[in-house]
């Protein structure tokens, strides 16, 4: 299905996104995701990203952060490993904020964009891909409306946040162009647009998913993916469109299954995912 000119995004496009490991395969082999995430003011979101990390079939998450988040991403989820190490990609930023992140956060931020490896950069991370710690490697960003209109604050027309509100799929386009990354624009349809030129959506989320700590989630399956799809990403960018569509169609399906209807929380999201991902495969 279209919607003048962008692609809507389905189960079975998704399943082909979806890696299933065979026999020889192990942890390694399987994608390892480097997650900075979560902050001293909001620890939670460091839990939230690992947990659907994992659940969306990643090899390994390595966990580095604060230490009250390291804490308590160990009580929920102790197959984290919070030593450094090889990772294939990154998910950045979830849970942080510029304003108050402390510059041994914004230093380790940048290290990891310098690597050039396939990374997601949300909420805290996005303004460190307008200074030169960005290698201009494969990146998916993960904004929201008022989040966007801060990135694309220095473009000349910049627009603010109700502007993309009433038109994300325009703005979404423009902002992959203008910045040279894949596009994730949260919203009650998704839209995904990479710098070439690949438009997607995805419809069809509940209501109830408009809660705290769910973009988190987002985030985590998204990083999963990507890194399970590494080699793919770092040869063709245009893979991280579809890894973001799939996430997004991940995120929306798992909130269904939660929800049957009624209130949800992050986490009710992220218990969601592995059922949801076995009945993608299933057809």
């Amino acid at each position: 299905m279209t919607r003048r000119g962008w692609l809507e995004w389905d189960a079975e496009q998704a399943r082909d996104w979806i890696a299933v490991p065979s026999a020889g395969d192990d942890k390694y082999s399987r994608g390892v995701l480097g997650v900075r995430t979560g902050s001293d003011d909001y620890p939670g979101a460091a839990v939230l990203s690992v947990d659907a990390a994992i659940r969306t079939g990643i090899g390994m998450v390595r966990y580095l952060g604060p230490a009250r988040a390291s804490n308590l991403v160990l009580q929920r989820r102790p197959e984290a490993v919070t030593m450094p190490g090889r990772v294939q990609a990154w998910l950045l930023g979830s849970g942080m904020s510029s304003s108050t992140r402390d510059e041994a956060t914004t230093t380790s931020l940048d290290d990891a964009l310098t690597e050039g490896l396939p990374s997601v950069v949300d909420a805290g991370a996005l303004d460190r891909l307008v200074g030169d710690a960005w290698s201009g490697g494969p990146t998916v960003i993960t904004p929201h409306h008022r989040e966007f209109a801060g990135l694309l604050a220095s473009h000349a027309d910049a627009p603010n946040s109700a502007q993309i509100a009433a038109h994300p799929g325009e703005w979404a386009a423009r902002g992959a162009r203008r910045l040279g990354v894949t596009v994730l624009l949260k919203g009650s349809v998704t839209h995904v647009a990479s710098p070439s030129g690949v438009r997607l959506t995805v419809s069809n989320s509940p209501a109830w998913l408009a809660s705290a700590g769910t973009g988190d989630v987002l985030a985590g399956i998204l990083g999963s993916l990507v890194a399970t799809h590494s080699a793919r990403a770092q040869a063709d960018a245009d893979a991280l469109a579809a890894l973001a569509a799939t996430a997004a169609y991940l995120h929306a399906a798992a909130a269904r299954r939660a929800s049957s209807g009624g209130p949800i929380s992050a986490l009710d999201v992220s218990t969601a995912v592995p059922a949801t991902i076995a009945a993608i495969l299933r057809g």
